[in-house]
């Protein structure tokens, strides 16, 4: 058990069954009375967003969670197959829990999965990853007054805003927290 005043951004814990990652934390102390934790959550096995309102002293289960160093193979349509690159084994995980992710999922990546009890839960995937342009909107000659951007689809088929200088068959990094552009490789 632990404390809900040590519950910080990024701490996985256990209420009322249900696994539970803290997404924002904020602790409140009025001039008179207990202090209130106000946290949102994120449910790890349905992806719910949870908002609870704690009292100081309150406590909560803490859980122990396992990390693996992982690297993606590949996807049937219904999982995302990786093979763990200590052990071998292969966990698979669904769609739902790969989510938004999958869009910067491609063959050979290492990533990190966070396990639960033998049940994989998460996946954490690096800052920046490189991906190669498929196919990339025309450019417009002399449309250079401001900052412009073009569309342009990726080898995952991820659609990521670019300078105008970038071109079909061209690698770029992006930024997998934001979707971003980051730069030309």
């Amino acid at each position: 058990m632990i404390d809900v005043n040590d519950l910080r951004k990024g701490v996985t814990f256990e209420l009322d069954g249900a696994l539970y990652k803290v997404l924002d934390y904020h602790h409140h102390k009025p001039g008179r009375g207990n202090a209130t934790i106000r946290v949102k959550a994120v449910n790890l096995r349905t992806g719910t967003t949870l908002e609870k309102t704690f009292s100081s002293g309150d406590r909560v289960q803490d859980a122990r969670l396992d990390f693996h160093n992982v690297q993606y193979l590949y996807s049937d349509g219904t999982f995302y197959h990786f093979m763990d690159l200590e052990t071998f084994e292969q966990p698979a995980l669904t769609a739902e829990v790969v989510g938004e992710m999958a869009d910067y999922l491609k063959e050979g990546l290492e990533a990190k999965l966070t396990f639960y009890q033998g049940e994989p839960l998460d996946i954490e995937l690096p800052i920046t990853i490189d991906l190669k342009i498929v196919r990339a909107d025309a450019s417009v000659r002399g449309d250079t007054a401001t900052n412009v951007t073009k569309r342009v689809v990726t080898e995952t088929g991820l659609e990521v805003n670019c300078p105008q200088f970038v071109n079909e068959g061209d690698t770029i990094r992006v930024d997998t927290r934001t979707g971003q552009y980051v730069t030309r490789v």
